[in-house]
């Protein structure tokens, strides 16, 4: 099958060849993406919306290229890219775009999208979206929320290359960021009484990956 239709279809690979070591390395990543995010916080101290950009490696985009090029010009047109748009929309939404966002280690539910767009940009695949809370988070003193993507299935590597990759507009007095990079080893050991078998077994990936996942944190003083 080709990788277009790998992710586009997301049949997982399980996790635990990653973490387990060598003899599981099988399950790899196979597609890789430079993300960016930009928080846009509101006057109020409300959470207005996520901006997400993903910028895919040059095999996948060459890849995507070759599969959805129907009229075979080697480029495509804006309603190849349409097509691409919509067939992502529908592939990632069951994993909720990839988003994970917590205040106070909770999960906020995410509206989805209706803005995901795909182009290229030298002859890289860009896939971009904004999203914002279904109710209202509105960070609050003594409180943290934390933003950030992972792919549960980890057929797709999307990071952010470097701190100033996330960004926050608007950030109120009072409050302050931090990039957390979580170590693997750190993380597993820290959530050794949580994981279960299912975890490491389920091919559809768990929540539990995102334990591994770079984010974003906000903190207000009290």
């Amino acid at each position: 099958m080709k990788s277009a239709s790998r992710f586009l279809m997301l049949r997982a690979v399980p996790l635990a060849a990653f973490v387990l070591g060598p003899s599981l390395a099988g399950a790899h990543p196979h597609i890789f993406a430079e993300a960016r995010l930009e928080v846009k916080i509101a006057p109020d101290g409300t959470v207005e919306r996520l901006a997400h950009v993903w910028r895919f490696d040059e095999l996948f985009s060459s890849s995507v290229v070759m599969e959805f090029d129907k009229n075979g010009d080697l480029k495509l047109d804006e309603q190849e890219l349409e097509t691409i748009a919509t067939t992502i929309n529908k592939s990632i939404a069951e994993y909720k775009y990839f988003q994970t966002v917590e205040a106070d280690g909770k999960p906020v539910k995410m509206a989805p999208p209706d803005d995901l767009a795909a182009t290229f940009t030298d002859n890289r695949l860009l896939v971009v979206f904004t999203s914002k809370p279904a109710e209202p988070l509105k960070l609050a003193p003594g409180h943290k929320v934390s933003f950030g993507v992972y792919d549960p299935t980890f057929y797709t590597a999307i990071d952010y290359m470097q701190d100033a990759d996330l960004v926050v507009q608007g950030l109120p007095k009072g409050c302050k960021t931090s990039v957390v990079r979580p170590d693997p080893d750190e993380a597993l050991a820290q959530n050794q009484s949580t994981l279960t078998e299912a975890f490491f077994n389920d091919p559809a990936g768990t929540d539990m990956s995102k334990i591994f996942a770079t984010r974003l944190e906000i903190k207000c003083d009290a």
